[in-house]
């Protein structure tokens, strides 16, 4: 059992704290109904015309990883951006039926869908109410170009429904090499291995596969890009990106840090801590959303060519990606190769 240890809600004006031991957690599950619109329209920086259009069928998210950025819409619900993220899932039984009616006006102006954003669209409970499946069903009825971004091998039993898609992509969120690397901070997700061979499964069935290598923890796991790229090849994956670790309130970065801690040596927490001050001018939360995906060192610049490097060396974002708005072509991404320098 795990007990409860969410971060103080800012939204709150009142807080409570238990006398002694807090009760275990236990998973709860609530369903949504009053919910009036499904489709998101999220600032995207450097994606097609800025924006984004996501579906969330789920508020939370099972697989607990400690630097998710969408904690903090939790607390928008009166929950806490702790453990509360992870045990208190918001389930949104009509979702197909608000999306059917939300594209019946807007089809015309959405150029694409996104199923990733506030949690995973394949969370476990995706099993038994089969949300996802049913709006990509009705997104193939509307022949809207779709972008799935998951952990989970549970989309390989949407296969069906999205080789009907006219446009889709499927990323597979795969930051850590093995799974010891990947305990600390996504306790709960499937392993890598697990990840890779649904990825593998999705291309063999002719679907367009790619690879996020994102989170970049600084400090941590920079040195698992080479060996991604490469297995996500071997996979089938043709396109791939990157971002660094952003943390956006201070209760994420409470609830990150404390689980640091309680899973890695001090030694090694001091690290990624002090990394990421570096990065960020002092501090482990980005100032705007401009320096949200990268970092201001020389450290992250070679994280960055490293990258680079070796995407150009395995042939990733070279083909058009069908939907694919999360990366660019090569043709038109900037000249990262390091030059040589002159002495006078």
């Amino acid at each position: 059992m795990r007990h409860i240890t969410n971060p103080p809600n800012p939204y709150n004006k009142l807080s409570s704290e238990f006398v002694g031991e807090p009760p275990p957690t236990k998973l709860e599950v609530f369903e949504e109904t009053a919910t009036k619109k499904l489709i998101t329209k999220a600032f995207a920086s450097g994606w097609e015309g800025g924006w984004r259009y996501t579906v969330n069928c789920y508020r939370g998210c099972v697989h607990g990883c400690t630097y998710c950025f969408a904690r903090q819409y939790h607390e928008y619900l009166g929950y806490g951006a702790g453990t509360d993220f992870e045990t208190k899932i918001v389930v949104k039984p009509n979702a197909p039926q608000l999306l059917r009616a939300e594209l019946k006006k807007c089809r015309d102006k959405m150029p694409h869908l996104d199923f990733s954003f506030a949690t995973d669209p394949y969370i476990a409970l995706e099993a038994e109410y089969k949300l996802t499946r049913q709006c990509l069903e009705v997104c193939s009825e509307f022949r809207v170009p779709v972008s799935i971004v998951t952990k989970s091998p549970l989309v390989t039993r949407d296969i069906d429904v999205l080789q009907r898609l006219e446009k889709v992509s499927v990323f597979f969120s795969i930051p850590f090499l093995t799974k010891e690397r990947s305990n600390p901070f996504e306790p709960y997700t499937p392993v890598p291995d697990a990840r890779f061979r649904a990825m593998k499964t999705v291309a063999d069935a002719g679907i367009k596969v790619g690879i996020g290598v994102a989170p970049i923890i600084p400090g941590y796991n920079e040195s698992d890009i080479p060996g991604l790229l490469e297995r996500a090849k071997e996979c089938g994956a043709e396109r791939a990106f990157m971002s660094m670790l952003h943390i956006d309130t201070p209760s994420i970065e409470e609830y990150f840090v404390a689980k640091m801690r309680e899973r890695l040596p001090e030694t090694r927490v001091a690290k990624i801590i002090n990394s990421m001050k570096r990065e960020r001018g002092g501090t482990l939360r980005h100032r705007s959303y401009k320096e949200r995906m990268t970092g201001k060192t020389e450290q992250w610049d070679v994280t960055q060519r490293l990258f680079d490097f070796h995407v150009r060396r395995l042939g990733f974002n070279i083909k058009e990606f069908g939907s694919d708005h999360l990366t660019v072509e090569e043709s038109t991404a900037p000249e990262t190769q390091p030059q040589q320098l002159t002495l006078f």
